[in-house]
């Protein structure tokens, strides 16, 4: 079954109330008001038909204006991971791994050009809703960047498949560049310079390291490589969300050499390699004692890309698998 987490069904539903409608207008839906504090998902098709009433009761544009709303805490688990992703591109790669625990309607995809990087939602509108849905979705995406970044990067183009509404204020307002209907695609296009922007998080992070290492060279000193090994635990617990880094992603970062931060990690018996395994056994037994996500949440929050891959290395750490530990 195609379904969509209530945390976007509740969204539209609490917006719609800021521009004018009572519950009163709520009263036939397939999924009621009810029940949405109860539950954690709701069908798609339930989805988009409250997409198809809204925009009926409040005119074109309602889906880019409830987008326009979105905040990085109304995507759960899949925002948890966009706040630490080091560049703004980066919460696409997040999206292919964790759309799936927000949807599995969702499909991304990024072609990267030199100037321009085109962003493809493949979701075909067999409905008007889907096709709202869609709209919101790019018109989340513009907000969700700028939140991410802290700046006011936006798109230079958008297409839409499906044809325009007689009222394109609201696309205008949010999107600040040319909006395309009638295309061959769902699409949103940045410069590539700006998908490569360093989100606020990371440059806190990263620039942090940066500055010490450049005190050490400056004074002469030698920072103990057990502090090098907490700076490198640190970047790779941010990374894991987007899969298990390499040891050149984290070198890039930093601005050190594969040769340079191999050895400085030997120096106190440790590899990357190790650190690898060490964090996601920390960051996983850390969720499981401390949060109600669920295994396969947690599986990719730690880098692995099925649960099943999960659940067998967390025996050999271990000796129990994440639900008996999590019992334990």
């Amino acid at each position: 079954m195609k379904y969509i987490s209530i945390n976007l069904y509740r969204k539209m539903i609490a917006h719609a109330f800021t521009e004018g409608l009572t519950r009163d207008d709520f009263k036939n839906l397939p999924t009621s008001i009810g029940i949405i504090d109860q539950i954690q998902a709701v069908p798609a098709d339930h989805f988009f038909e409250l997409h198809e009433l809204l925009d009926e009761k409040l005119g074109p544009g309602f889906s880019v204006r409830v987008g326009q709303q979105m905040k990085i805490e109304d995507y759960g688990v899949l925002g948890l991971s966009w706040r630490t992703c080091s560049w703004a591109g980066e919460i696409f790669d997040r999206s292919e791994r964790y759309f799936k625990l927000l949807s599995n309607t969702y499909v991304f995809k990024v072609e990267k050009r030199e100037e321009f990087s085109d962003i493809f939602l493949y979701r075909e509108p067999h409905r008007r809703g889907l096709e709202l849905s869609n709209e919101a979705t790019l018109s989340a995406t513009v907000v969700v960047l700028q939140a991410m970044t802290e700046t006011h990067i936006t798109p230079t183009q958008v297409t839409f498949k499906h044809s325009p509404p007689e009222n394109l204020n609201s696309y205008h307002d949010a999107f600040k560049c040319p909006v395309l209907f009638n295309k061959s695609h769902y699409s949103i296009t940045y410069k590539t310079v700006d998908l490569e922007t360093r989100t606020a998080k990371a440059d806190a992070s990263i620039n942090q390291f940066l500055v010490e290492r450049v005190e050490e060279e400056t004074k002469g000193l030698q920072v103990s490589a057990n502090k090098i090994i907490t700076d490198i635990e640190a970047l790779i617990k941010d990374a894991l969300p987007s899969g298990i880094p390499s040891i050149a992603q984290i070198c890039d970062h930093i601005g050190m050499s594969n040769r340079t931060l191999t050895r400085r990690l030997a120096e106190n018996g440790a590899s990357f390699r190790d650190l690898i395994k060490k964090n996601q056994e920390e960051v996983s037994k850390g969720l499981l004692k401390n949060s109600d996500r669920s295994i396969a949440e947690i599986a990719f929050e730690t880098g692995f890309s099925e649960q099943s891959a999960f659940n067998r290395a967390f025996k050999r750490w271990t000796g129990l698998s994440p639900v008996e530990f999590r019992k334990s």
